[in-house]
């Protein structure tokens, strides 16, 4: 049986990770500063994380979630007491997608309405219920036949409203900061306005915190920074470094009832397992706090580079937009200087590393790229 071909590959075959770097199979070191698309949160191969999945699979690795799990309970308290959010619910899945699915369901179960605005160059998912628009038409997914979605500009409160006003509009869900649209930052008075709106014509604010949350953006949640509460946050990637699992923070306004949601893998001892480490990790050696001054530190010295157009983001989710497509400078980041970095369209490229990444690690970029922009 051959892979099914929908994801052009480099022809590297990565084996072996550890921090901030990863080797291929020939022994070639990479600096990463990707993070596996914002998934390596703490580090590849933490030893803390590594002990609590290799205890935890030698024990049990999964059971029905239709006995008590307590690793769940565990999870959230230490969820609650990190996010801030302690007087929410939470609902564990497997991806964003799931994540995203669930939140647009109890949206719509809550308020009875149907509709959905979210903004241009958003991406909310892999599922025919979550929702997303790239520059590519060719990507943009089928949507649930319950659920019309209206794209909006971003930051545009004004469009927000008009919709609004219609009373129909079930949910408006937003990326605390934009990944695939190539990190684009809402306003924090956008934010603001936007919880106001959606309190004031009842429609749920979901804010997608899938790649800007977990620390990523020097606060746990990059929403956050608008000093904002919405109905429900979707988180997922980082949550558990690598391991596959998604999650809903739910607003105490929603009440649940049995057979509302369901899951066979979701919050499975494994999962959890992963999710509590990565929680501890980012307790103990204060990693939102280390994004949040690496990440300013990265962003004040690639600002001004010449070839640049404009630096974007938060913390340790930067985005560097060209005038210029920059596929042949990632290449030469790659395969000559061995820096892992991502893509958002054809001119902008991705800065996702895991959040332990350290001041000289930053600098061995700077160096690399200076040499891969000549």
């Amino acid at each position: 049986m051959k892979l099914f071909d929908v994801y052009p590959l480099f022809d590297i075959e990565i084996v072996k990770g550890l921090g901030c770097h990863v080797w291929d199979k020939a022994g070639t070191e990479y600096l990463d500063l990707y993070g596996g698309h914002a998934v390596i949160s703490v580090g590849h191969s933490h030893p803390t994380y590594v002990k609590a999945i290799s205890e935890q699979v030698s024990r049990l690795g999964f059971y029905s979630n239709s006995v008590i799990n307590s690793l769940q309970q565990t999870l959230a308290d230490k969820l609650g007491e990190a996010s801030g959010y302690d007087d929410y619910a939470l609902f564990l899945i497997n991806s964003g997608a799931e994540a995203n699915e669930n939140a647009l369901k109890l949206a719509s179960f809550h308020n009875g309405k149907k509709r959905v605005l979210t903004f241009k160059h958003a991406f909310h998912g892999r599922t025919s219920a979550a929702v997303r628009v790239t520059d590519n038409p060719k990507i943009i997914a089928p949507v649930n036949e319950d659920l019309n979605v209206t794209y909006l500009p971003l930051n545009d409160p004004y469009a927000v409203e008009v919709e609004l006003k219609r009373g129909d509009v079930s949910s408006v869900i937003i990326e605390g900061i934009q990944g695939v649209g190539g990190i684009q930052l809402p306003s924090d008075e956008f934010m603001r306005t936007l919880r106001e709106l959606c309190t004031r014509y009842g429609a749920a604010l979901i804010l997608d915190e899938i790649q800007s949350g977990y620390g990523r953006s020097g606060k746990f949640f990059a929403h956050q920074y608008a000093g904002i509460r919405p109905d429900l946050i979707t988180v997922a990637k980082g949550i558990a470094n690598g391991f596959p699992m998604g999650a809903v923070l739910i607003s105490p306004t929603f009440k649940p009832v049995y057979g509302m949601l369901g899951t066979t893998f979701g919050g499975n001892h494994l999962a959890c397992a992963g999710a509590i480490a990565v929680l501890d990790i980012l307790k103990a050696e204060h990693l939102v706090e280390n994004a949040a001054h690496v990440g300013s530190y990265l962003l004040q010295e690639l600002k001004g580079w010449g070839r640049i157009k404009e630096v974007r983001g938060r913390g340790l989710m930067i985005g560097l937009e060209f005038d210029e497509p920059i596929k042949e400078i990632r290449q030469r980041l790659l395969f000559k200087e061995h820096v892992f970095t991502g893509v958002a369209g054809t001119n902008t490229i991705r800065l996702l590393p895991p959040l332990c990444l350290t001041k000289a690690e930053a600098d061995m970029f700077l160096e690399r790229f200076e040499r891969a922009l000549k």
